[in-house]
């Protein structure tokens, strides 16, 4: 009679991977969280904010260049422990020359971007937020499209600053990005 063996439960990257395509998964401290895919509004916002910036600093459009501009991108902060998906990133290029060949993002982005929903608001605030700042994400943005605003921050000393909440059509000329202005409204319609 041969022994009975041990199955080792999956680790958490591995329950990642094998989430449906409509669910969209992260791993903080040790949990691995999941929400459904973005509704109408979030991508407007998210397509919006693509056109704006990636024109202009992804590929120099009326704008310095000079980034790389990414929708939803597989950040690895310890690789496939600590493993978040913000709805934007961007990475100066001469801090990452090239983007990954894998799916795994492991240098950490200068600029991330989320898109708040009902599903996942608090997730980014209390959740995401502190850990972009302890892995030193200079900058954050968190816009709403449901209250049509945008707040944006960046860390000093380890702690988010506040510089600035902006809504509707508000002209944004915020940093990293302040080298450029465009309305708010561009993300709603």
């Amino acid at each position: 009679m041969g022994q009975a063996q041990a199955v080792a439960a999956p680790t958490p990257y591995e329950r990642l991977m094998a989430l449906p395509d409509n669910l969209v998964g992260e791993i903080v401290d040790g949990e691995l969280y999941t929400q459904p895919r973005p509704a109408g509004p979030h991508a407007l916002a998210e397509i919006g904010l693509s056109l704006e910036l990636g024109g202009a600093f992804g590929k120099g459009r009326g704008g310095p260049g000079g980034w790389w501009i990414l929708p939803e991108p597989e950040l690895h902060f310890v690789r496939d422990v600590e493993v978040v998906v913000p709805d934007l990133a961007g990475w100066r290029r001469e801090r990452m020359p090239a983007v990954p060949e894998d799916h795994r993002f492991e240098v950490v982005p200068d600029w991330v971007c989320e898109i708040l929903s009902p599903h996942t608001a608090k997730k980014d605030r209390a959740i995401k937020l502190p850990l972009y700042a302890r892995r030193g994400v200079a900058h954050a943005w968190l816009v709403d499209p449901q209250a049509r605003t945008l707040e944006g921050f960046e860390l000093r000393d380890g702690s988010w600053l506040l510089l600035g909440t902006y809504k509707d059509d508000d002209p944004i000329c915020l940093a990293p990005f302040d080298a450029v202005t465009f309305s708010l409204s561009e993300l709603w319609t």
